[in-house]
């Protein structure tokens, strides 16, 4: 099966620097203030464009947006740069604790008729209660798992076309449907590793997502959802998030990433993770065990490089290497089952060249890539290549 490349749209700002350009952080850690950030450039709607063009240009089948106090609204920003764009598709993030399901299943429709299948949800369960709250959701850890498998069984009944009735602990539907339900539906996509996430992923993904661990812990991790789905008589298939440094030679990738080290105090380090320790995500704490908040041994696995998350939350790793070590890695994790890569890098716009020029082809080279005239990758669907419009999968994850 042929690997999936996705990029990462900085709807919460983006720059030469790992460090948040918000001032939200002082709030969050109990600093006085962070001070002006260098080197950072605001997500406006001419930057994103930018980044979203490239993205198209380079091959890169869809870009994730995410969703949170800080970064803009997903569905208008991205609604926007579908009309920069012609065959992009969008991840468009969004909570379920804050959005009726069988409104969100009409919004869902009304994108892909007006961009032509180019829609991509990407529903967040949530790991933090403090961020929840903030949207009016004060259900705990375990009740928002939930919830989000709830959620999923109304947007799927209410895209049946006829009317659709669902009684559960979270939602009283009656009559709930989609009047012009989107064609083709859209797969899920599920991210979340506690023990709440596994039976909903093996009950409504398609695609399980998982945060960039070393090649052990993803392994293990696929083994797990796969044995659900199993038992509940499903298949799904896997993706993975991660950061990339590339370039032409080995000594270049990581002379950058220790670059992006030296913007990195042990003040900002220090105040970061103890804002990230708070979170209630198992993935979050996941991602923090593989460094410990401490700069030594970053390198946690060949080319995985776990500084990013040192100071943000999510996705809190980076292949490092030259393009051919970091297409060895990830064809790594594709021998383990891995088909959709959701990547990103500081800054975007830069690094999804330095991706797109110089791994893609590598990827290309060994046969990894399904390919379509002018060099682009195609557009899929359920993970075979889509005819115009094409339609659009489903993404269900947390965080950046």
């Amino acid at each position: 099966m042929s690997i999936h490349l996705h990029w990462f749209l900085p709807t919460g700002g983006d720059g030469r620097t790992l460090v948040d350009r918000h001032a939200y952080a002082a709030a969050d850690t109990g600093r006085s203030g962070i001070g002006p950030v260098s080197g950072v450039r605001a997500p406006d709607i001419d930057y994103l464009t930018q980044i979203a063009k490239a993205a198209e240009h380079l091959g890169f089948e869809a870009v994730l947006t995410p969703t949170g106090t800080w970064c803009e609204d997903a569905w208008l920003t991205t609604a926007a740069l579908a009309q920069h764009t012609k065959r992009l598709r969008f991840l468009v993030a969004f909570r379920p604790g804050v959005l009726s399901p069988v409104l969100a299943a009409q919004m869902a429709a009304t994108y892909q008729r007006i961009t032509g299948g180019r829609l991509l949800l990407n529903v967040v369960t949530g790991g933090d209660s403090t961020e929840q709250r903030r949207f009016g959701d004060h259900l705990d850890h375990d009740q928002r798992y939930a919830r989000t498998a709830e959620f999923l069984s109304v947007v799927r009944g209410a895209w049946r076309g006829e009317p659709y009735d669902f009684a559960g602990e979270h939602y009283r539907i009656e009559g709930g449907l989609t009047a012009l339900p989107p064609d083709p539906l859209p797969p899920v996509f599920f991210g979340g590793s506690s023990p709440a996430a596994g039976p909903v992923a093996a009950e409504h993904a398609d695609v399980y997502l998982t945060w960039g661990e070393p090649p052990a812990q993803v392994r293990e991790k696929i083994g797990w959802i796969r044995g659900l789905a199993e038992r509940a008589g499903r298949d799904v298939r896997f993706g993975i998030r991660l950061h990339t440094i590339s370039r032409d030679s080995a000594k270049q990738a990581w002379a950058v990433a220790d670059r992006l080290l030296d913007d990195l105090d042990a003040e900002t380090v220090a105040a970061a993770q103890r804002a990230l320790g708070r979170s209630e995500s198992v993935g979050q704490q996941r991602m923090l065990a593989l460094h410990g908040g401490s700069r030594d041994k970053l390198e946690i696995a060949p080319n995985l490089w776990a500084g990013v998350g040192l100071v943000r939350g999510g996705a809190g790793t980076a292949l490092v290497g030259s393009h051919a070590e970091v297409a060895d890695r990830i064809e790594e994790y594709h021998a383990l089952g891995i088909d959709h890569f959701v990547l990103s890098g500081y800054p975007h716009l830069e690094e999804a060249y330095w991706f797109g020029e110089g791994v893609a082809p590598e990827l290309a080279a060994r046969g990894l890539l399904a390919t379509s005239t002018g060099g682009a990758r195609a557009p899929l669907t359920h993970g075979h290549p889509a005819p115009t419009p094409g339609g659009a999968p489903l993404l269900v994850a947390g965080g950046r």
